[in-house]
């Protein structure tokens, strides 16, 4: 019974505000199957419509992060790959984003949509295990999770075409170096310092949070002017909230603010 290999599911746990999303298919190097891929996208919807749920923090099970798609499942004749809905969180960003901190944990192989996952969340807290390949090219393909333009917004033309173009396998100081990832620790450390840093995040007002994301996309897609004409809106939402309030409030009795997220 001890030797059973477990299913492969998407999990996700609560503590507090934080959502703990795991992907677990850790028999096959978690590759990932259309079905996770869906699963995946479905927790990240329950946790972006919780308004009770703040950060979300993706924490692979096992050793390994991924080491990619499950690509007959993807491209093969028996495929069963489908889009995900437009009403559905995209786990890749390239439709509907979350609007709440993510933090993605990585470690061991962690390649191709791997790295896109990784990319389109907030913080990227690294295992010093952890190594990375965006090697489509070599397979005769190219990137198709976002890679193609993350690479260049987290570390400028040179870093990301050296890394495109290659399709080198690197480390995590690198990952540091290039700005993929924020933080490298030891193999285990690691998760429990992106739960502190989730933990630390809830200290702040999720409302509050939300705008300031809301914004820095608002830059990427439509640039500094769109940027600055947002600001009117995000000074109404925030100053409306009862976060702002108590932000206000505790300022005065010099305590720490106890945020509700509304």
């Amino acid at each position: 019974m001890g030797n059973e290999v477990r299913a492969a599911e998407v999990r996700m746990t609560v503590e507090g505000h934080i959502a703990v999303i795991s992907l677990d298919n850790a028999a096959k190097k978690n590759a990932i199957t259309p079905e996770l891929m869906d699963q995946l996208s479905k927790h990240l919807t329950e946790f972006d419509d919780n308004d009770d749920l703040w950060v979300a923090v993706l924490d692979p099970a096992g050793e390994h992060t991924t080491a990619g798609l499950d690509m007959a499942k993807f491209f093969g004749p028996n495929a069963t790959a489908k889009p995900i809905p437009d009403d559905q969180v995209d786990p890749l960003g390239l439709k509907r984003r979350c609007r709440k901190p993510v933090i993605s944990v990585v470690h061991g192989i962690t390649y191709t949509v791997g790295i896109e996952l990784m990319l389109a969340s907030d913080i990227v807290i690294a295992a010093d295990t952890a190594r990375f390949c965006q090697l489509e090219p070599k397979r005769g393909i190219a990137p198709l999770g976002g890679a193609h333009f993350r690479y260049l917004t987290r570390t400028g033309w040179g870093n990301a075409m050296y890394h495109l173009f290659l399709c080198d396998e690197f480390s995590a100081q690198e990952a540091l170096r290039c700005g993929f990832v924020q933080e490298v620790l030891p193999y285990g450390p690691h998760r429990e310092r992106a739960m502190d840093i989730a933990r630390q995040i809830c200290k702040a007002a999720p409302i509050g949070l939300r705008a300031t994301k809301a914004a820095a996309i608002t830059f990427i897609e439509h640039g500094e002017d769109a940027a600055i004409a947002a600001i009117p809106h995000i000074r109404q939402q925030v100053f409306a909230s009862e976060d702002f309030k108590e932000g206000i409030q505790s300022f005065v009795e010099r305590r720490e603010a106890r945020f509700q997220g509304r």
